[in-house]
């Protein structure tokens, strides 16, 4: 059911035109040294973006207790992930208007939670 899920959220869910958000993202920050680490968590989130049907994200332990990840995220929401929270925010909106696109609405929900704040969590399979 996750492949005929996925390839249904490339072609109607949206998640090729987030998957690319994710990556122009990933590259601007990681053409500075210093933005490395958020350009790696912006290709984490683009595979997540384009593939989120039978993956979760979960928390991965020290970084997600403490202030490190805190800075991180805090770093991360003001240089992409408020924009790219809010795409998913339009997206969620728009699949939410029928019944047909509403698995699409609650990835696009998940997504979202996880486009604020990335640090601290790991992708991970559901079998």
């Amino acid at each position: 059911m996750s492949l005929l899920g996925n390839l249904l959220w490339i072609v109607l869910g949206g998640g090729l035109v987030i998957c690319v958000q994710y990556l122009l993202v990933g590259l601007g920050l990681c053409l500075t040294i210093v933005g490395i680490p958020w350009g790696v968590q912006a290709f984490k989130l683009a595979i997540l973006g384009l593939l989120p049907f039978g993956r979760e994200a979960a928390p991965t332990g020290d970084l997600a207790r403490g202030g490190l990840g805190l800075v991180l995220n805090i770093i991360w929401l003001v240089i992409g992930g408020l924009g790219i929270f809010l795409t998913h925010l339009l997206f969620a909106g728009l699949m939410a208007i029928t019944v047909i696109g509403l698995p699409f609405a609650l990835q696009h929900w998940k997504l979202a939670k996880l486009a604020l704040t990335p640090f601290g969590r790991d992708i991970r399979d559901l079998r």
